[in-house]
C-alpha cells in the first residue's frame, strides 16, 4: 500500500498539477492492479484500449457503477467473446475510481 501510494504521490508531483491528482493515482492503480497488461490506452490488447470503453459509455449516466462492478466481478460478451476475469484485489473503492479515470480518457483518433 506505502509503495503504491509513494508512486502515486511522485507522480503527481512531477507530471501533474494539484487538480489531476486523482487522475494519476486512478493511472497508478492500473498499473498496480495489471490492468495495462490487457488494455492499452488507446487502442485494444487482449481487451479494449481504455479510450475505446470511454468513447463507448461517455455518456452513460449509469457506466461508473457499471464499470467498477465488472472491474471487481469480471464480464464477457460486452466486448466480444473476451473475458474480463474477476479482479478479486481491486478494492471497491479502487474499482470506482479506475472506473472514472476510464471514462475520463480521451476519444480514440
Amino acid at each position: 500500500m506505502g509503495l503504491r501510494l509513494a508512486r502515486a504521490v511522485a507522480t503527481a508531483l512531477l507530471f501533474c498539477p494539484a487538480a489531476g491528482f486523482a487522475a494519476s493515482e486512478a493511472q497508478a492503480l492500473s498499473q498496480d492492479y495489471g490492468c495495462i497488461s490487457c488494455h492499452g490506452l488507446v487502442r485494444k490488447q487482449v481487451g479494449p484500449g481504455f479510450a475505446q470503453i470511454a468513447a463507448r459509455y461517455r455518456n452513460d449516466p449509469s457506466a461508473p457503477a457499471q464499470l467498477a462492478t465488472r472491474i471487481r466481478n469480471g464480464s464477457v460478451g460486452s466486448w466480444g467473446r473476451v473475458i474480463m476475469p474477476r479482479q478479486f484485489k481491486v478494492t471497491d473503492s479502487d474499482a470506482k475510481a479506475l472506473a472514472e479515470w476510464v471514462l475520463s480518457q480521451p476519444s480514440p483518433p
